[in-house]
This record gives structure tokens, C-alpha cells and sequence, in this order.
């Protein structure tokens, strides 16, 4: 247990300094671990590995398929999306796609027993990315607009001790402490910080084949020092500091056996109050409702897997239309924090900085066991194309940001 705690412990710092990418609901990743995103994201009443559980809901520690060892899961994702912005002054078109990256994100998870005769008591520790946006348009025509949102660099990691207490056979209660390392660079460099929160959670089996998860994930905020620039007037700019704060989260889950356990059935629903949470209620978010659907198939039973899965979370970013797009304008606009945003630059940085846009995905994904104790995870996601675009007042104006993006996932399955 040691050495699996420093081995989880010693991969935080690497994996806070290579994950800076976009995420699908809202800025949150669908989930955390190939087999949860092979299968749509879900994990609230049945997840199938340690890092997914700690993820999703610590109560249901006590009923992984690993749950009877200790379990240690690696995981990583290669993401890659893409993105494209238009603006539209006057006369003037400004277009260009975002520079293309594949970002990794690292997942590293632990569950172990805390009392070895019962089983009954269970600790985890997990690290992972949850959140995470950025574009950057520097170079491009949209740069040289000269509105503010061609670069934007948002990442969340998060380290989460947890603990589980199975109560009586078919029900279990848990609990996890949420650390978040966080990074925001708006172009005035990167700007660390830390948040603190927690999850609870619960899972009940009323029938031997039925599972129901319930979780709570409470806001954790978040401030970073000089990172955002507040425009005063046509010319000058001030660097202020700019608190974000994760949602308030809900999720509901309900699980299925068919087919002697061979066919697994998952639906999630979750319920993420973006509205209001501090910074993404200031620019415009709209609460948001997730609904997850997976299929996991024991084509070889206890040895080959197959995955599959729906996502949709509806655009959070709210629209508008009929701003004045003078940049001048120092009485229509908004106050964000204390500072004043003309609307033609509070537009540009929610639309061409933060497109957290895309809405429909579809995953999937493969596993195979080697033996009861070793076992090898494959997946892959798409999350359509989506748009969002605004006019200003007599059409003089026009901002339209375009996001689409894929992943591959890969992780290993170690129990002792």
C-alpha cells in the first residue's frame, strides 16, 4: 500500500504540468478513466474500476469488480480538439482555426481496505484532470481584432483522499476531500492556485442485479492573481485578479445486470449549477443538465469486454444579441468582479476564449482481462461539432466560435 500511495503521489506534479486541454460538459470532463468514458461518462451507481468510483461516487468503492483486493489504476487520455473562431467588425472578417495540440491527461487511482477481515471500511486516493479550456488564436487574424479572448489556458487537477463504509450488504455511504491544483493564463502568464471542497455519496442495491448511486459534489473556488485584463477605456487595460468556482454538482445514477451479469446497462443523470457559480455566472453560463447512457458486454465472460456510450449536456453559455459594439461604450456593458467590461469585449472573451459548446458525444471502447488481477482498458470518444454565435445591434458586429473534439483512452488495471 505504501509504494502505491508514493507511486499515485510522485504522478501529481507530472500530471499537473501536462494537462492544459478542453473538457465536454461545460469544462468538466465527461469521466475520469477509460472504461467510464468508453461507456458515456457514467459511473454514479456501477463503476468498474477504483479511479472511476473516487471520480463519480466514493460510496460505490465497495462494489467495484475489484473490490474483494486492493486495486491500483494508470490511465491517460489523448485529447484533441478543435477549434475555430469568426469575427465579423464592419467591413472586416477576422477567421482562424485554434492551433491544433494533443494534450495528455493522466489518471492515477488506489482502493484498498482499511480493515482486512470485514472489508467493510475502504480508502482511496485518486489524481486526475477534471477540468480544463483553452484556445489560442495568437498570430491569427482573430489576434489582431484586437478583442480580448485569443488566448485562454484554464486547467483543474484534482487530488481526492476518500473513504467508503459499507453499512450493510447492499448499501454503502462515502466520502472524498477534494484538493484542486488549478492554472489560468489569459495571456499575462500563468497564474497558480489552489481550491478545496468535498463529495458525498451513496449507493444502494435494493435487488441483487439493481444498483442506484447517488452523489454530491460541493463548489470549490478558486482566485487567480492578475490574470485578466479589464478594459478601461478604447486604449488602456488593467490586469485584475478573477475567481472561478466549480459548481454545485448532483448525480443520479441507476445500474442494470442482464443476461447472467454478462450485460451491463448504466444511466446517469447529472445536474451542474454553472449559474451559480462565481466567474462562469458572471460571463453568462446557464445551469446545465447531463444525461449519461452505457452498455459494457462480456463478449468472453470475465475476460473480453465491450463498451459502448452516449453523453449530451446542453451548451451552458448563454446567447445574446443587440449589444453595441463600441468598444467605447462604458455605460450598456457588464461588471464582472468590481470592473467594467464594454459589451463588444465582454462578447469576444466568453465566445472566442471559453467555447465550452459542444453538446452530443459518443464513446467507445474494449477491455480485456488477463487474469483476475491484471487487466488492460481501451477507449475512444467523439463530441460532435458545435457552434455559437451573436450579432450586436444592427448587425454591424459578429462573433461565432466552432468546437468538435476527440480522445483515445488507455489505462491498466493492477489488483493485490
Amino acid at each position: 500500500m505504501k509504494t502505491s500511495i508514493l507511486l499515485i503521489t510522485g504522478a501529481v506534479a507530472t500530471a499537473t504540468a501536462t494537462f492544459t486541454s478542453f473538457a465536454t460538459n461545460g469544462d468538466d470532463l465527461i469521466g475520469v478513466g477509460p472504461i467510464s468514458r468508453a461507456m458515456g461518462g457514467v459511473g454514479v451507481a456501477a463503476p468498474q474500476d477504483a479511479i472511476s468510483a473516487v471520480f463519480a461516487n466514493p460510496a460505490a468503492m465497495c462494489f467495484t469488480p475489484g473490490c474483494a483486493y486492493s486495486e491500483v489504476n494508470f490511465a491517460g487520455t489523448l485529447f484533441m480538439p478543435q477549434t475555430s473562431a469568426r469575427e465579423t467588425l464592419g467591413p472586416n472578417t477576422f477567421a482562424a482555426d485554434s492551433k491544433q495540440n494533443v494534450y495528455a491527461i493522466p489518471a492515477i487511482g488506489l482502493s484498498v481496505p482499511i480493515d482486512p477481515v470485514t472489508r467493510r471500511w475502504r480508502f482511496g486516493l485518486a489524481a486526475y484532470g477534471v477540468t480544463g479550456l483553452g484556445v489560442d488564436y495568437r498570430g491569427t487574424p482573430i489576434e489582431s481584432s484586437q478583442l480580448p479572448g485569443s488566448f485562454s489556458s484554464l486547467m483543474i487537477m484534482k487530488f481526492a483522499p476518500s473513504v467508503s463504509y459499507q453499512a450493510l450488504p447492499n448499501l454503502s455511504f462515502g466520502a472524498a476531500f477534494h484538493i484542486d491544483y488549478a492554472t489560468l493564463d489569459l495571456g499575462n502568464g500563468s497564474s497558480p492556485t489552489y481550491g478545496f471542497g468535498g463529495q458525498l455519496g451513496v449507493l444502494w442495491q435494493p435487488v441483487p442485479k439493481l444498483s442506484v448511486g447517488l452523489t454530491y459534489i460541493t463548489p470549490q473556488s478558486t482566485t487567480f492573481d492578475n490574470v485578466i485584463k479589464y478594459p478601461t477605456g478604447a486604449t488602456s487595460y488593467d490586469w485584475r485578479n478573477l475567481e472561478l468556482q466549480s459548481p454545485n454538482t448532483v448525480g443520479l445514477g441507476i445500474a442494470y445486470s442482464f443476461f447472467e451479469d454478462r450485460l451491463l446497462t448504466e444511466v446517469d443523470g447529472k445536474y451542474l449549477n454553472w449559474g451559480g457559480a462565481t466567474g462562469y455566472k458572471d460571463f453568462g453560463w446557464q445551469d446545465q443538465w447531463v444525461v449519461g447512457v452505457g452498455l459494457q458486454f462480456a463478449a468472453i465472460p470475465h475476460k473480453l469486454f465491450v463498451r459502448a456510450g452516449y453523453n449530451y449536456g446542453k451548451n451552458p453559455v448563454r446567447v445574446n444579441n443587440g449589444w453595441n459594439p463600441d468598444p467605447n461604450d462604458m455605460t450598456t456593458g457588464h461588471n464582472v468582479q468590481g470592473s467594467y467590461f464594454p459589451p463588444v469585449a465582454y462578447e469576444s472573451f466568453r465566445l472566442i476564449g471559453f467555447p465550452a459548446v459542444v453538446e452530443h458525444h459518443l464513446t467507445a471502447g474494449i477491455g480485456y482481462a488477463f487474469s483476475e488481477k491484471f487487466e488492460v482498458n481501451a477507449g475512444y470518444m467523439h463530441a460532435f461539432s458545435n457552434d455559437i454565435s451573436e450579432e450586436s445591434a444592427g448587425s454591424y458586429a459578429t462573433l461565432q466560435s466552432t468546437l468538435s473534439e476527440d480522445s483515445a483512452e488507455f489505462g491498466i488495471t493492477w489488483r493485490f
